[in-house]
This record gives structure tokens, C-alpha cells and sequence, in this order.
């Protein structure tokens, strides 16, 4: 067959997951604001599952990673747990078990030549890290998550050559303390904003560490993965176009100007003084951001955001909100994804493709997510009981298509990773949405190949499609 879409050599054909959406609660003696948050109000969560299962990957990763050795994967993401790992969260010390499941993972990886990328933050703090200190609010706590990843480093660094800090640190800013979709869902724009400056601390000085402990002198990478959701204004005029302006500062350059540059987007420094809500921050902290820069970037993108000037009332009573800025947009004849509510515009993966080349020292990145959730999924059975879902297939190509054209134009991209290689639980909406290469019955837990998971081998096996 001829390939249309060729991709640079190397390229990493892969799949993501986390620890708290695939490995279940089994054996963890700390819980995560997820763990607590289920405990607390299991009826917040879709069909009451929460993550004390998930996909049962503490106990079956061994066949779970053979299955996704079988689809032709070269790459595997996922992240170590806080919650998992570590017996005592002030001094660093270890659970044994916590131990020996991540370098069973790891070598199990290693075995069905995988390359592990290990993640070290995915949404899941401690929850007595939180009652104790406000979680991430705190910079003590910034302290003991470096703590932590130094554990990570020296029990792991010897086989694990690309790490990141954090898994989408907008969301939890988002999340957490301004519109309630995660534990304590807070409203706070404040306390969000002094979050956002805290977490891209740790991430730096998490990279301090790393390059202090000499791992780049064998060979080893750290970067961090964003969630990018590039604002684009509902028309080319002035107050559009500052409305996408200010948005595109908040969720997106907030980190990606630290991790990339070390430093933090004028427009948004000058909105938050102006305000008076400006983080509270140290002239030797900011020297650590500008100092400690990623290696390589991970981008998750599943959609673009919409955005025009301010149209609506700015309803005070909640304090600072960055929607005192702008207003969301729905663009009439979007594409959708129905199950999802968001939109299907694969053009995007072009658009930051050619920012990160134009705008950001054409960095190192890769895809480190993008997919698409789809519920009711067993209706695509066929008669030898696979899931046919060419929708998924369809729009990867599309994504795909588009990346091709970045990285034909100069974009510095490695890889491609999918969310998710197995149905993975997902927070709140925990089973509602599939997004795998691979099935599973949650009441058997058995694992089944899609369709899609028979074509990615044959793109993987290419290097194209």
C-alpha cells in the first residue's frame, strides 16, 4: 500500500494513560483528593464508579502490557502516584509495594520495547496534603513534591529517560478553583491565580533537581505535559481579538511561557497587578522558573477554544474571575462531538504545530494526547465481538493529516500519543465516555482489541498511513 503520510523517523507511536484512572486503589495507603472525593459523594460520579478498580492495572499490568505491545505501540505514558509511592509525605520515605509495582511496570515496559515516559503529577495530591496545607495553595507542599520526584528519579532514572512534572496544571487551577469540576471546588480566582504561579514552581524546581541529580548526562529528558486550547476570536475585531488575547494568556501561555521561556505573558502580568490579584512570589522563585526550562514538550489537544469580547453581565459576587475578560463563543455550524459536548477541529494540531515553531524556539513536543470519547459503544459490536469504531479511526487520520503538515513545514514534533490505550476511568465522568484501542468489560474486566487498536499497529508498523 502506499503511504500518503509519512512521519520522521523515530517517531513515537503511542498511548497514554495516568496511575489514578488505570491502576485502581489496591494496596495504596494514602488517598488522593479523587480517592476522598468518591468516598465523600460516590452520586458525583458518573453510574457511582469511582477509581477503586479503574482498569485493574495494579493487577493485570503485566497483560496489559502485552496487549498493548500487540498493537504495535512503541511508547507508553503514565504517571507514578504520590498517594502510591510514598509512606511518609515530609520525609520521602517509601512504600516498599508502592515500589515494586513501579519497576514491574517499568521493566514490563522495557520488555515489550515500550519506551516508559513517566509523568509525576496527574490531578491526584494527597488529600491529607490538602486538609493539612491547602495542597497546592501551599509551598511547602510545592517543597514535598520535590521530594517526591527526587525519590522518583533516583529509585527510576537509571531506565527512565523522559519525564514529565505535571499532567495538564491548568486544569487543576480550572478545576479546583474556578468552576467546580474537581475536589474541594472551590471558587476562588485569587487563590487560582497563586495555584497557577505555585505549580509552575514545583514544575522548575522539580527540573532543578532532576539536572542537579546529573540525569541529563545520561541521556535523560524533562519536560512537562500542557493541555492546549488555543483561543480563537469569533471575528478579526479589536475587542475579539484582545477577548482571545487575555483568554489564550490565562489557560494556555501561563504555562507554556514559564516551561518554554522562564518567564510569565506581559498581558497577563499587567491583568492580574492591575486587579490586585497578583501571586505572591519571591525574586529567587522567579529566578528558579527562568532558570529551569523543559527539555521537551507534551501537548494534549482534544479542542479549540472560542472566544469574543465581554457581551454578558461579569457576575461579581463570585470575586475575581478571568471571565470578567470574555465571553465563550459557539461558532453556528460547529463539528461535535455529541458525547462529548466539544468540538472536532482538527486543523488546530496545525495552528500549534506552527506556534511552537514560530513562537517557541521550535521546542521539541509531541502529541501527548488527543482522542475521542464515544459512550454507548458496545451498539458498534460485530458478530466476532469486536467494537468497530471507525468513527475513532476517522478521526485520527484527520488530526494526523494535519500534523503531517506542521511537521512538513518545519514543526519540531517526535510522536503521537492517543488518550487512552485501554478504556480508562476518567474522574467524574468515570466509564461514561470510552476512549481506548482496547475495550473493557467492567464487569469482567476482560480486555478486548477495536478495530481502531488493529489499525493503529499498521500505522505504527509504517510510520504512516
Amino acid at each position: 500500500m502506499s503511504i500518503k503520510y509519512k512521519f520522521p523517523e523515530n517517531f513515537w507511536w503511542g498511548s497514554a494513560t495516568s496511575g489514578p484512572q488505570s491502576e485502581g486503589r489496591f494496596n495504596k495507603k494514602h488517598d488522593s483528593v479523587f480517592d476522598h472525593w468518591f468516598d465523600i459523594e460516590p452520586e458525583a460520579f458518573f453510574n457511582g464508579v469511582g477509581p477503586n478498580v479503574a482498569s485493574n492495572f495494579y493487577n493485570s499490568h503485566k497483560e496489559d502490557l502485552k496487549l498493548i505491545k500487540e498493537i504495535g505501540l512503541n511508547s507508553f505514558r503514565t504517571s507514578i502516584q504520590w498517594t502510591r509511592l510514598i509512606k511518609d509525605f515530609e520525609t520521602g520515605e517509601v512504600d516498599e509495594d508502592g515500589v515494586r509495582f513501579y519497576n514491574e511496570v517499568i521493566d514490563e515496559c522495557i520488555e515489550n520495547d515500550l519506551l516508559p515516559v513517566m509523568n509525576l503529577h496527574h490531578f491526584d495530591l494527597p488529600v491529607e496534603l490538602y486538609d493539612k496545607y491547602g495542597g497546592w495553595e501551599s509551598k511547602h507542599v510545592v517543597d514535598l513534591f520535590v521530594i517526591f520526584a527526587r525519590k522518583c528519579f533516583e529509585l527510576f532514572g537509571d531506565r527512565v529517560k523522559h519525564w514529565t512534572t505535571f499532567n495538564e496544571p491548568m486544569v487543576i487551577v480550572e478545576g479546583e478553583y474556578l468552576y467546580q469540576f474537581h475536589y474541594p471546588k472551590i471558587v476562588d480566582g485569587r487563590k487560582a491565580v497563586q495555584v497557577m504561579f505555585n505549580l509552575n514552581l514545583a514544575s522548575a524546581k522539580v527540573i532543578e533537581a532532576y539536572k542537579e541529580m546529573g540525569f541529563h548526562k545520561e541521556g535523560g529528558q524533562i519536560g512537562i505535559v500542557l493541555n492546549l486550547t488555543p483561543a480563537y476570536p469569533r471575528s478579526n475585531n479589536d475587542e475579539d481579538t484582545m477577548a482571545s488575547n487575555i483568554a489564550d494568556s490565562y489557560f494556555n501561555t501561563s504555562f507554556l511561557e514559564p516551561a518554554v521561556k522562564g518567564n510569565f505573558p506581559k498581558i497577563l502580568l499587567d491583568i492580574l497587578e492591575q486587579d490586585g490579584v497578583i501571586w505572591q512570589a519571591t525574586e529567587k522563585e522567579l529566578e528558579i522558573i527562568k532558570n529551569n526550562t523543559v527539555d521537551f514538550l507534551g501537548v494534549n489537544y482534544y479542542q479549540p477554544r472560542r472566544v469574543k469580547a465581554k457581551e454578558s453581565e461579569f457576575d461579581e459576587s463570585k470575586g475575581w474571575m478571568p471571565d470578567k475578560y470574555f465571553d465563550n463563543y459557539e461558532m453556528p455550524g460547529r463539528r461535535m462531538n455529541p458525547y462529548r459536548g466539544w468540538e472536532i477541529y482538527p486543523q488546530c494540531m496545525y495552528d500549534i504545530a506552527i506556534n511552537l515553531r514560530d513562537n517557541y524556539d521550535n521546542i521539541p513536543w509531541y502529541i501527548s494526547e488527543n482522542g475521542m470519547g464515544v459512550e454507548g459503544e458496545e451498539k458498534y459490536i460485530n458478530e466476532y465481538g469486536i467494537i468497530e469504531d471507525d468513527y475513532r479511526i476517522d478521526f485520527y487520520k484527520e488530526h494526523l493529516e494535519y500534523l503531517h503538515k506542521g511537521i512538513s513545514e518545519g514543526s519540531n514534533c517526535f510522536g503521537y500519543h492517543t488518550w487512552t490505550p485501554i478504556d480508562c476511568w476518567s474522574w467524574s465522568n468515570a466509564y461514561k465516555n470510552r476512549y481506548g484501542f482496547i475495550a473493557v468489560d467492567l464487569a469482567t474486566q476482560k480486555k478486548t482489541i477495536k478495530k481502531s487498536g488493529r489499525w493503529i499497529k499498521e500505522v505504527a508498523q509504517n510510520n504512516g498511513f
